[in-house]
């Protein structure tokens, strides 16, 4: 166990440079200044300054500086060199308070000025956390039940019911799904909160409508792996020896037929707290998914490559969480 958590944490520095060279090349290669903006344009003075500063004007010049500040090489190098500290003393001096420096510094946003992207992202990354989370718990709930339901009684007209909703889960686009409810019990019935955030309410139907094509696919790895189990020899044992049906179905049978939907779980984690740039858009919530999109639009060099080293970051941590906790769960795994 342990030396499968080393081996991994050992390759994830490598795996993020890799993801990082890739989305650097490929915002780079986008048409367009970040500092060209035409609503607010410096002037070519200052253009130039930050060009200089930040080595904008240099894709191999950036790529180290930008790498050196994210990894926290750069501010290791300061401390041990005593920068840090000569700052600190020139800051004391001089009668002014030293802006806190993170160890891992994303760097500034070209588009908020007010603020940079270390703070952007702890701004939204609760809410992001908190909208995945709770999608992910009630696909958990309305999958694992579902695909219950089907496997016990298969052809029969629940499984067929429970078939053809994690379908229409799996094939409508998130926006529609999230529009739909939106009209319905927001504008309509007026259940649920237009357009805020932080209250248990405002947090329901986004994350509801987040959760359905996970569910979907949980609702069908878990009627297939309760399916198999059902058919086992341990099961008709368990059965013989006059086990009730709720301990035979819940202790004996999912305990098996959750494996597929744990390894499910690790991406579908992930892509949860991170990937959702749409629900996030339509309902209205302040979360990471917002800034990425206006990064993109903009080409906010320093953002776009912050949020994806945090989301890139996040799905290798789940998925080494999933791995450990099959092992766990089934110690004949290697």
């Amino acid at each position: 166990m342990m030396t499968l958590i080393v081996r991994r944490l050992i390759a994830l520095p490598f795996i993020l440079i890799v993801i990082y060279t890739i989305t650097l090349t490929l915002a780079w290669a986008v048409p367009g200044n970040p500092l060209e903006n035409p609503e607010k344009r410096p002037k070519p003075e200052v253009i130039e300054q930050m060009n200089k500063q930040y080595n904008l004007d240099s894709f191999p010049k950036f790529y180290v500086s930008y790498l050196t500040s994210a990894t926290g090489i750069k501010y290791a190098t300061d401390l041990f060199s005593g920068r840090i500290e000569r700052e600190r003393v020139l800051a004391q001096s001089e009668g002014v308070p030293m802006p806190a420096r993170p160890i891992f510094d994303f760097g500034p946003s070209l588009k908020y000025d007010d603020k940079t992207v270390n703070e952007l992202i702890a701004d939204t990354f609760p809410v992001s956390v908190t909208l995945g989370a709770s999608a992910i718990l009630i696909a958990l709930f309305i999958g694992i039940g579902a695909g219950v339901i089907g496997a016990v009684k298969p052809n029969s007209f629940a499984d067929l019911a429970t078939l053809s909703i994690s379908m229409i889960g799996i094939s409508l686009p998130s926006f529609v799904i999230g529009t739909v409810l939106l009209l319905v019990f927001s504008l309509w019935l007026g259940w649920f909160p237009i357009a805020q955030w932080g209250t248990p309410s405002s947090i329901i139907l986004p994350a509801f409508a987040l959760s359905l094509p996970f569910a979907a696919y949980i609702a069908r790895l878990t009627r297939m792996g309760m399916i198999d189990a059902l058919g086992a020899d341990y099961i008709r044992t368990a059965r013989a020896k006059g086990a009730p049906e709720y301990s035979v179905l819940l202790k004996h049978a999912l305990k098996n037929a959750f494996l597929p939907v744990l390894s499910f779980l690790g991406p579908a984690t992930a892509m949860a707290m991170t990937g959702s740039f749409v629900i996030e858009r339509v309902f209205t919530v302040p979360g990471m998914g917002e800034h990425f999109v206006n990064a993109v639009q903009n080409k906010d060099l320093f953002l776009i490559i912050g949020v994806v080293l945090v989301f890139a970051t996040m799905l290798i941590v789940f998925n080494l969480i999933v791995d450990v906790l099959y092992k766990w769960i089934d110690p004949r795994i290697e």
